[in-house]
């Protein structure tokens, strides 16, 4: 890493950035995974694991800086702040509700349905879709061979296989952006990046400000990004990975915005609302 003027506060300090092993997270944070920004002290260093386990990770505070559900930024804005840079923010679209035959939201009552975690924001997007349904959480990838197994009779796919499912056969039962869209005129904001208050004002600022550089990066280098991406797109062509990088990494991940913000307020207060959440979340931005 080159050094700069990060402060003393900031100089030779380690911080763990967490995200998940994915093309459009990979693409989002290439810049500082390949030492292409300057970062004045500060080391980062990369951890990858699925979304569900940075959940749980996070409700226990082990990392500075992680990728999160926006479901499980209700249970841990006590000790996290939401970066205002580097949310997945779906415009009319996001996880898709799958299974080899449609059902209807009525017939979907007491339906077995799989998950990829209970703090995910798909699960949370289900559940005021339908709260009658049965969930069973799995890893993410696990679940479109459960509903082709009759292990569930549907199932809730993140990532690459929103673009993929129909390749294996199973039939769109529901799109979760489209479906909010309709009930509320806003985007459904799916992850987001968390910063742990502890670090302090200063710190925050500087990682805050290198993220939005990463990001700002990769969109005005988008082939080399893209290129580093590639090696986390799950076997998809570099056309499809390049569409998928394309619904996730855009002009709300560089910042959430007036409208991003209230879309994030409204799916909370929602789903406090409907029980899901115990506690009125106060959403705080680490601006």
């Amino acid at each position: 890493m080159t050094t700069g003027g990060a402060g003393a506060e900031t100089s030779s300090r380690t911080i763990r950035v967490a995200h998940s092993p994915d093309s459009d997270d990979a693409f989002m944070f290439y810049a500082l995974a390949e030492g292409l920004i300057d970062t004045g002290g500060i080391e980062y260093v990369h951890e990858l694991q699925d979304i569900e386990t940075l959940n749980q990770r996070a409700m226990r505070g082990e990392l500075e800086v992680t990728a999160v559900s926006i479901h499980a930024y209700a249970h841990i804005a006590d000790r996290y702040a939401l970066l205002p840079h580097g949310c997945s923010m779906g415009d009319q679209y996001g996880p898709r509700l799958v299974g080899k035959r449609v059902f209807t939201a009525e017939e979907l009552r007491g339906k077995r349905v799989a998950t990829p975690g209970p703090l995910t924001t798909a699960t949370l997007a289900l559940r005021l879709y339908q709260p009658e349904v049965e969930t069973v959480h799995m890893p993410f990838d696990r679940v479109e061979d459960a509903v082709l197994a009759g292990e569930a009779d549907a199932g809730m796919i993140i990532h690459e296989g929103q673009l993929t499912y129909a390749t294996r056969g199973l039939k769109l039962i529901a799109d979760m952006g489209e479906w909010w869209f309709r009930e509320t005129g806003l985007p459904l904001p799916l992850g987001g990046n968390v910063v742990r208050k502890d670090l302090g004002e200063e710190l925050i600022r500087t990682v805050s400000r290198h993220l939005r550089e990463s990001i700002a990066y990769a969109l005005e280098h988008r082939s080399g990004a893209l290129d580093h991406a590639m090696q986390y797109a799950r076997g998809l062509d570099r056309g499809t990975a390049d569409e998928f990088v394309g619904m996730y990494v855009n002009r709300w991940t560089l910042d959430y915005g007036a409208t991003g913000r209230e879309a994030v307020r409204v799916l909370l207060d929602r789903g406090h609302e409907a029980g899901i959440i115990r506690r009125r979340v106060v959403v705080e931005f680490a601006d």
